[in-house]
Protein backbone atom coordinates (compact mmCIF):
# COMPACT_ATOMS: atom_id res chain seq x y z
CA UNK A 1 0.00 0.00 0.00
CA UNK A 2 2.82 2.42 0.86
CA UNK A 3 4.44 1.62 -2.51
CA UNK A 4 1.40 3.19 -4.19
CA UNK A 5 2.26 6.58 -2.68
CA UNK A 6 4.77 8.49 -4.78
CA UNK A 7 7.51 10.17 -2.74
CA UNK A 8 7.33 13.97 -2.61
CA UNK A 9 10.17 16.49 -2.47
CA UNK A 10 10.49 18.71 0.59
CA UNK A 11 9.47 21.77 -1.43
CA UNK A 12 6.13 20.24 -2.51
CA UNK A 13 4.34 21.05 0.73
CA UNK A 14 6.13 24.07 2.21
CA UNK A 15 3.79 26.71 3.63
CA UNK A 16 4.21 30.29 4.86
CA UNK A 17 1.41 31.93 6.84
CA UNK A 18 1.62 35.65 7.64
CA UNK A 19 -0.37 37.55 10.22
CA UNK A 20 -0.25 41.05 11.75
CA UNK A 21 -0.30 40.87 15.54
CA UNK A 22 -2.84 43.19 17.16
CA UNK A 23 -3.85 44.15 20.70
CA UNK A 24 -6.23 41.17 20.93
CA UNK A 25 -3.14 38.91 20.80
CA UNK A 26 -1.39 40.54 23.76
CA UNK A 27 -0.48 39.04 27.10
CA UNK A 28 -0.17 40.81 30.47
CA UNK A 29 3.28 42.13 29.48
CA UNK A 30 1.98 43.83 26.34
CA UNK A 31 3.68 41.44 23.94
CA UNK A 32 2.07 38.66 21.92
CA UNK A 33 0.86 35.74 24.03
CA UNK A 34 2.91 32.57 23.50
CA UNK A 35 -0.29 30.58 22.99
CA UNK A 36 -1.15 32.74 19.98
CA UNK A 37 2.22 31.92 18.44
CA UNK A 38 1.72 28.22 19.25
CA UNK A 39 -1.66 28.26 17.48
CA UNK A 40 -0.09 29.83 14.37
CA UNK A 41 2.66 27.19 14.49
CA UNK A 42 0.10 24.38 14.72
CA UNK A 43 -1.97 25.90 11.89
CA UNK A 44 1.03 26.13 9.55
CA UNK A 45 2.26 22.64 10.46
CA UNK A 46 -1.24 21.24 9.95
CA UNK A 47 -1.45 22.79 6.49
CA UNK A 48 1.90 21.23 5.56
CA UNK A 49 0.91 17.82 6.95
CA UNK A 50 -2.40 17.84 5.09
CA UNK A 51 -0.76 18.98 1.88
CA UNK A 52 2.02 16.37 2.09
CA UNK A 53 -0.24 13.48 3.08
CA UNK A 54 -3.04 14.41 0.70
CA UNK A 55 -5.72 14.47 3.39
CA UNK A 56 -6.45 14.95 7.07
CA UNK A 57 -3.67 14.80 9.63
CA UNK A 58 -3.76 15.42 13.37
CA UNK A 59 -1.18 16.81 15.78
CA UNK A 60 0.49 13.96 17.65
CA UNK A 61 3.23 15.81 19.50
CA UNK A 62 4.99 19.14 19.76
CA UNK A 63 8.72 18.97 20.40
CA UNK A 64 11.11 21.72 21.36
CA UNK A 65 8.89 24.78 21.08
CA UNK A 66 11.38 27.56 21.67
CA UNK A 67 10.52 31.24 22.07
CA UNK A 68 13.66 33.15 21.12
CA UNK A 69 12.47 36.78 21.16
CA UNK A 70 9.24 38.48 22.20
CA UNK A 71 6.78 39.35 19.44
CA UNK A 72 5.41 42.87 19.65
CA UNK A 73 1.95 44.14 18.91
CA UNK A 74 2.06 45.43 15.33
CA UNK A 75 4.63 42.89 14.19
CA UNK A 76 4.08 41.09 10.92
CA UNK A 77 4.66 37.42 11.78
CA UNK A 78 5.64 34.86 9.14
CA UNK A 79 5.28 31.19 10.08
CA UNK A 80 7.28 28.95 7.73
CA UNK A 81 6.80 25.19 7.84
CA UNK A 82 7.98 22.12 5.95
CA UNK A 83 8.09 18.34 6.25
CA UNK A 84 11.44 17.27 7.71
CA UNK A 85 10.88 13.52 7.97
CA UNK A 86 8.23 10.90 7.27
CA UNK A 87 7.50 7.49 8.72
CA UNK A 88 4.72 5.10 7.79
CA UNK A 89 1.85 7.36 8.87
CA UNK A 90 3.63 10.13 10.76
CA UNK A 91 5.51 13.23 9.68
CA UNK A 92 7.76 15.65 11.51
CA UNK A 93 7.06 19.23 10.52
CA UNK A 94 9.68 21.89 11.24
CA UNK A 95 8.40 25.41 11.87
CA UNK A 96 10.28 28.71 12.00
CA UNK A 97 8.57 31.90 13.16
CA UNK A 98 9.90 35.22 11.87
CA UNK A 99 8.74 38.71 12.87
CA UNK A 100 9.23 42.16 11.41
CA UNK A 101 7.76 45.58 12.09
CA UNK A 102 4.82 46.04 9.73
CA UNK A 103 5.79 49.61 8.87
CA UNK A 104 9.57 49.31 8.59
CA UNK A 105 11.88 47.80 6.03
CA UNK A 106 14.16 46.09 8.55
CA UNK A 107 14.84 42.40 8.04
CA UNK A 108 12.64 39.88 9.82
CA UNK A 109 14.21 38.11 12.78
CA UNK A 110 13.58 34.61 14.03
CA UNK A 111 11.42 34.71 17.16
CA UNK A 112 10.45 31.04 17.66
CA UNK A 113 10.85 27.52 16.33
CA UNK A 114 9.19 24.18 16.88
CA UNK A 115 8.98 20.61 15.68
CA UNK A 116 5.61 18.91 15.50
CA UNK A 117 4.65 15.34 14.74
CA UNK A 118 1.48 14.84 12.72
CA UNK A 119 -0.28 11.57 11.96
CA UNK A 120 -2.28 11.19 8.76
CA UNK A 121 -5.71 9.74 9.44
CA UNK A 122 -8.46 8.18 7.34
CA UNK A 123 -12.22 8.82 7.57
CA UNK A 124 -12.41 6.58 10.66
CA UNK A 125 -9.60 8.45 12.42
CA UNK A 126 -7.18 5.55 11.95
CA UNK A 127 -3.57 6.16 10.84
CA UNK A 128 -3.03 5.96 7.09
CA UNK A 129 0.19 5.80 5.05
CA UNK A 130 1.93 8.96 3.90
CA UNK A 131 4.27 9.54 0.96
CA UNK A 132 7.93 9.54 1.89
CA UNK A 133 9.59 12.94 1.84
CA UNK A 134 12.61 13.40 -0.42
CA UNK A 135 15.10 15.93 0.98
CA UNK A 136 16.34 18.19 -1.80
CA UNK A 137 19.16 20.23 -0.27
CA UNK A 138 21.96 19.70 2.23
CA UNK A 139 19.87 21.66 4.74
CA UNK A 140 16.89 19.34 4.09
CA UNK A 141 19.11 16.29 4.56
CA UNK A 142 20.43 17.71 7.86
CA UNK A 143 16.84 18.35 9.02
CA UNK A 144 15.89 14.78 8.09
CA UNK A 145 18.79 13.38 10.14
CA UNK A 146 18.00 15.63 13.13
CA UNK A 147 14.35 14.54 12.94
CA UNK A 148 15.50 10.90 13.18
CA UNK A 149 17.37 11.77 16.39
CA UNK A 150 14.31 13.52 17.88
CA UNK A 151 12.13 10.51 16.97
CA UNK A 152 14.58 8.08 18.60
CA UNK A 153 14.61 10.18 21.78
CA UNK A 154 10.81 10.57 21.80
CA UNK A 155 10.28 6.81 21.47
CA UNK A 156 12.95 5.99 24.09
CA UNK A 157 11.40 8.47 26.54
CA UNK A 158 7.92 6.97 25.99
CA UNK A 159 9.28 3.44 26.43
CA UNK A 160 11.11 4.37 29.67
CA UNK A 161 8.01 6.04 31.12
CA UNK A 162 5.81 3.05 30.27
CA UNK A 163 8.33 0.65 31.82
CA UNK A 164 8.43 2.74 35.00
CA UNK A 165 4.63 2.84 35.19
CA UNK A 166 4.44 -0.93 34.67
CA UNK A 167 7.06 -1.48 37.38
CA UNK A 168 5.26 0.81 39.85
CA UNK A 169 1.92 -0.84 39.09
CA UNK A 170 3.45 -4.30 39.66
CA UNK A 171 4.76 -3.09 43.02
CA UNK A 172 1.34 -1.65 43.91
CA UNK A 173 2.75 1.88 44.16
CA UNK A 174 0.30 3.58 41.80
CA UNK A 175 -3.44 3.64 42.25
Amino acid sequence: MLDDLAPKPTSASRVTLSHIMSAQHSNLLGTVHGGVIMKLVDDAAGAVAGRHSGGPAVTGAMDEMAFLEPVKIGDLVHVKAQVNWTGRSSMEIGVRVMAERWNESTPAQQVASAYLVFVAVDADGKPRPVPQVVPETDRDRRRWQEAQIRRTHRLARRRAIMELRDQRAAEGLDD
